[in-house]
C-alpha cells in the first residue's frame, strides 16, 4: 500500500514546486496538495494520511491551528510545519501540535530524507495502539519536584542560567523537549545539539521561561502504578546510568560531542517506561504483575504483554521529534545492541553497559535484567576494554536503592 502525504500551502506555486521536487517518488508515495487549510480539512474527511506537511502562515486558519485539528481528527498522522517564519511567537504556537519543523525553502533532497525517515519511524512499532498513544503526546511527564524547582527559578527577577541549565540537564523529560526545540529548523543550527546545557544557552532564559510557564510543555508525573520508591529508583537509575555512560566515554577519549551523546542517551534511555505507564495504565499494570509474580525482567515482560518495549517507544517518539540520530539509536538498542549497525564504540555501547552496571549494583524488582551482549562488544572491538570500564566505575557510587515491592 502506498504511503499517503498531505501537503498544505496557501500558495499554489509553492505546492507545484513541491510536486515537481517529489515527482520521482510518485510510485512509492501518494501525495495530495491542498490549497489552504479548508481544502486540507476536506481532504482529511475523504482519506487518512500518514504525514501532514503544512505551511505556517496562511489566511483564516494557520498551520498551527490546522495541525491541532489534524491531531484531533487523525491522531496517527505525523505532523510537520514547513515554514519560513522563525519568530518566537511562531515557535511557541507550533510546539504542541508539531512533531517536526522544516525551514522554507526546503532542499528537495532534505525533504525526501525527512519524509523517508518519518515513514521508517511509523513502521518501527508493531503495536498500533502504542503508535496512536505516542503520536498524541506533546511532551513527556516530568518529576514534580524538579518541575516546581525550575519554575521557581525562572520566576526570579534574575534567574541563573547556570542553575536552569543544571536543572534541565538533570531531568529526562525536560532534556528531551528542549533538544526537540533547539534542533528544529526554526533555529537553523549547522549541527545538531545533544547537550541540554548548550540548548538552554542557545535558546536563552526568556525562551525557556516561556516554554515552561506559557505552553506547559513539561507536565508533571502522575501515575498510580508506581510507588514513591519506584519513581525514585527509575529517576536514580537514569541519572546514575548517565554518569556511568559519560565515564565510559571518557575512558575511550572520545570527542566532546560523543561524550554528550552518551550522557544524554543514558539519561533518556528509560523514558519509554514513563510513556507506557502514563498512557497505558491497565496494559502496563499487566506488565508489572508479570514481573512481580513470575520474576521476569521488565523488558521481557513488556515484549510478552505489549509486543514491543520501552526502547522502541522512546526511539519512536524521539524520531518524531527529530532528536540527534546517535541518541535515538542508543535509546532504541540499549537492550539489544547487536541489532544495531554499529561497528565501533558508540553511544549504544555506553548506554547498554551503563544501564546494566547500575542494575548489577542496585537489585530492584523493576530492573530489566538484560545481560551484557558480549557478541556485540566483540564485533565492535570493545570486548577487551569492558573489564576496565567496569573497574573505572568502582568509585562512582550509585547504589542508593534496594529491592522494593510492586504496587501492581
Amino acid at each position: 500500500m502506498l504511503k499517503r502525504i498531505l501537503f498544505v500551502d496557501d500558495e499554489p506555486l509553492v505546492l507545484k514546486g513541491l510536486e515537481r521536487s517529489l515527482r520521482s517518488l510518485r510510485k512509492e508515495w501518494e501525495m495530495v496538495f491542498a490549497v489552504g487549510a479548508q481544502e486540507a480539512l476536506e481532504a482529511l474527511t475523504r482519506a487518512d494520511f500518514d504525514i501532514v506537511v503544512t505551511d505556517m502562515k496562511m489566511p483564516g486558519m494557520d498551520g498551527a491551528q490546522l495541525l491541532e485539528e489534524v491531531r484531533k481528527r487523525s491522531p496517527k498522522s505525523l505532523r510537520m510545519i514547513l515554514s519560513g517564519q522563525a519568530d518566537r511567537e511562531t515557535v511557541f504556537r507550533c510546539v504542541n501540535p508539531t512533531h517536526q519543523y522544516l525551514s522554507k525553502p526546503c532542499d528537495g533532497e532534505e525533504l525526501k530524507r525527512r519524509l523517508s525517515n518519518a515513514f521508517a519511524l511509523k513502521d518501527l512499532l508493531g503495536n498500533p495502539d502504542l503508535k496512536d498513544v505516542v503520536s498524541r503526546l506533546d511532551s513527556l511527564p516530568s518529576l514534580p519536584a524538579l518541575y516546581l524547582e525550575l519554575t521557581e527559578e525562572l520566576n526570579n527577577p534574575e534567574p541563573s542560567l547556570e542553575k536552569v541549565s543544571r536543572l534541565v540537564s538533570a531531568d529526562m523529560a525536560m532534556t528531551a523537549k528542549m533538544l526537540q526545540l533547539v534542533n528544529s529548523a526554526f533555529f537553523g543550527l549547522r549541527q545538531q545539539v545533544s547537550d541540554a546545557s548548550q540548548a538552554v544557552m542557545l535558546l536563552g532564559l526568556d525562551v525557556v521561561k516561556a516554554l515552561v510557564l506559557s505552553t506547559h510543555i513539561f507536565t508533571q508525573f502522575r501515575c498510580n502504578l508506581f510507588s514513591e520508591a519506584d519513581v525514585t529508583h527509575m529517576w536514580e537509575h537514569s541519572m546514575v546510568s548517565a554518569r556511568y555512560a559519560k565515564v565510559i566515554a571518557m575512558q575511550e577519549h572520545v570527542d566532546r560531542r560523543l561524550m554528550d551523546d552518551c550522557f544524554t542517551a543514558a539519561l533518556l534511555h528509560d523514558v519509554g517506561k514513563v510513556i507506557m505507564a502514563f498512557a497505558l495504565r491497565n496494559k502496563y499494570r499487566a506488565v508489572l504483575q508479570l514481573v512481580q509474580h513470575e520474576g521476569k525482567g521488565l523488558y521481557q515482560a513488556e515484549m510478552e504483554v505489549l509486543g514491543c518495549s520501552h526502547p522502541e517507544v522512546a526511539a519512536y517518539l524521539f524520531g518524531l521529534w527529530n532528536l540527534p540520530s546517535h541518541i535515538i539509536e542508543a535509546v532504541a538498542w540499549h537492550h539489544a545492541p547487536s541489532e544495531s549497525q554499529g561497528s565501533a564504540f558508540s553511544a549504544v555501547t555506553a548506554v547498554h553497559l551503563a544501564s546494566i552496571y547500575h542494575e548489577e549494583r542496585n537489585p530492584y524488582w523493576m530492573n530489566d535484567g538484560t545481560p551484557v551482549d558480549y557478541e556485540f562488544l566483540s564485533r565492535t572491538g570493545c570486548l577487551e576494554r569492558e573489564k576496565s570500564w567496569r573497574t573505572s566505575l568502582d568509585g562512582e557510587g550509585g547504589a542508593t536503592t534496594q529491592r522494593g515491592e510492586s504496587p501492581a
